[in-house]
């Protein structure tokens, strides 16, 4: 409630006590509880107001729905053309798995028993592995810092 938590909530309500006093604290809720209600009808009822004049001149929920639906998917539309493509990093994890599936595939061609029978891979396997994807971060590392130049600023 309005992110405070249960001991402030407390905190606050002895102020309040040691302010107003005991008399004074159960009139005063009864007469914040009042204002909160009438507070709330006042609003349902402009609410109510709104949807008999939006009903009277043709608009229906649906209609408005459509309508806010259409606006938006008009205002993601004109972002995306504006934008374009933002996001230079969006094709790295497809790399990263076609990546991922070409070791796997060169694990399996050298030695299939060991895919097969749940064989731990050999050291030297590993190290071909670790070589390959030593290689790739390289790699990678470069094509990430080429599509992020662009978009630095400089200061």
């Amino acid at each position: 409630m309005f992110g405070i938590g249960g001991g402030e909530l407390i905190f606050i309500m002895f102020i309040v006590l040691m302010l107003f006093g005991s008399e004074k604290v159960p009139e005063m809720a009864r007469t914040m509880g009042k204002a909160m209600a009438q507070l709330k009808n006042a609003t349902n009822d402009i609410k109510n107001e709104i949807q008999k004049g939006a009903e009277a001149n043709g608009f229906d929920q649906n209609m408005l729905s459509d309508l806010t639906n259409n606006i938006t998917s008009e205002i993601n539309s004109v972002k995306t053309n504006l934008l374009g493509d933002s996001n230079p990093l969006r094709g790295i994890s497809d790399n990263f798995s076609s990546e991922i599936d070409k070791v796997k595939s060169s694990i399996v061609d050298e030695n299939p028993t060991a895919v097969k029978e749940n064989l731990p891979p050999s050291s030297i396997e590993i190290d071909k592995v670790n070589a390959d994807i030593a290689s790739d971060e390289a790699h990678k590392e470069e094509e990430n810092e080429d599509a992020i130049k662009p978009i630095k600023r400089k200061k």
